[in-house]
């Protein structure tokens, strides 16, 4: 049944992608002043969670390093490294240049001058989720340094300017933006042909199950991929040779809890805090919310960056706000409530 479990996926960067050659295209050629040794302009990729920014990333950098050996890349996920210290450690230790660094007592400074000092081949630093960054500097430190070019991924824009420092501001405002829609029915049953093709066996799932797939998945390529690779799991434990309808419905809620999970464990304290309180009142006014969250942490941030974190944990589908500035409350969604 299954032959390749990496293709099943999510985070499987394949050898060709399915319907978006427009922006592999626009961030080819933002990229392509780094093959003449020039510092490419800052690329801006947003749009829906699932909808293929962080693939095409890796996608169109991956096909970039092919062509020429004298390019370096780093990726970063900063929400699991949201720090100025934690984010710019791992463009160093995907450089190498870590060996001697504590980072118990290291300053951060010193990190920044190791990245500024760096004088090997041009470097490529994709930062996924950037808005997620508490301290937007190391945005403005590694546009000031020519021989890193960042791509720089997140769902919306006014998310990651907001409340940033004027200078990171006028820095980036100018960079390309390239926006991502969710996909079409028709385009997600075409990217789970591709995996299933690559992934399966020959006729391990047809046609039909996969729209119910893409249907359930909403535009999602993530909860779509997921779904698949929890349905093939059903067939597989039952000793079927494809997957039923059956394997499908039975997926579907698994797999959108799986995904659940994963957003859920990749949240800040801060942003779990947050969480904890709506799951603990059901339903809550953002007065009341920011109250609880300010006696459960040590530190509480402003509340603009609160707004951003609400804003980010529904974009993921983690809690729903309902209502205009004036009445609106939080509560989690209704099949999460109901679990």
């Amino acid at each position: 049944m299954i032959e390749d479990a990496r293709v099943l996926r999510a985070g499987f960067v394949p050898r060709e992608v399915e319907h978006r050659d427009p922006e592999v295209n626009h961030l080819s050629s933002v990229l392509e002043p780094i093959t003449r040794g020039e510092p490419a302009d800052t690329a801006l990729l947003t749009g829906p969670s699932g909808a293929g920014k962080t693939c095409i990333a890796k996608f169109t950098v991956d096909r970039l390093r092919q062509r020429h050996l004298d390019v370096e890349y780093q990726y970063v996920n900063c929400w699991q490294n949201h720090s100025h210290y934690r984010a710019a450690y791992r463009v160093l230790e995907g450089l190498g240049r870590t060996v001697d660094i504590h980072r118990q007592s290291t300053p951060r400074d010193e990190l920044t001058e190791r990245l500024r000092d760096y004088a090997g081949s041009p470097v490529v630093v994709v930062l996924d989720e950037v808005d997620q960054l508490d301290d937007k500097r190391l945005l403005y430190d590694l546009h000031a340094m020519p021989q890193f070019s960042m791509v720089l991924i997140a769902n919306r824009e006014e998310e990651l300017f907001a409340g940033m420092d004027e200078r990171v501001t006028s820095r980036l405002t100018g960079g390309e933006r390239i926006r991502f829609d969710r996909y079409a029915l028709d385009e997600l049953v075409s990217i789970l042909e591709a995996r299933a093709r690559w992934g399966l066996e020959p006729d391990a799932i047809h046609r039909a199950e996969l729209e119910r797939i893409a249907d359930a998945a909403a535009g999602d390529a993530r909860v779509a991929i997921s779904v698949l690779r929890t349905a093939a799991r059903h067939a597989r434990d039952d000793g079927a040779d494809r997957i039923t309808e059956e394997n499908v419905s039975s997926a579907v809620p698994e797999a959108r809890a799986e995904v659940h999970r994963k957003s859920l464990d990749s949240l800040t304290s801060h942003q779990r805090a947050l969480y904890e309180v709506i799951e603990a009142r059901g339903e809550v006014e953002p007065a009341d919310l920011y109250a609880a969250y300010r006696e459960r942490v040590d530190d509480p941030k402003s509340d603009r960056t609160v707004r951003n974190y609400l804003q980010k944990m529904a974009q993921y589908d983690l809690v729903v706000a309902e209502g205009t500035s004036r009445d609106r409350v939080y509560r989690l969604p209704e099949r999460l409530a109901a679990v």
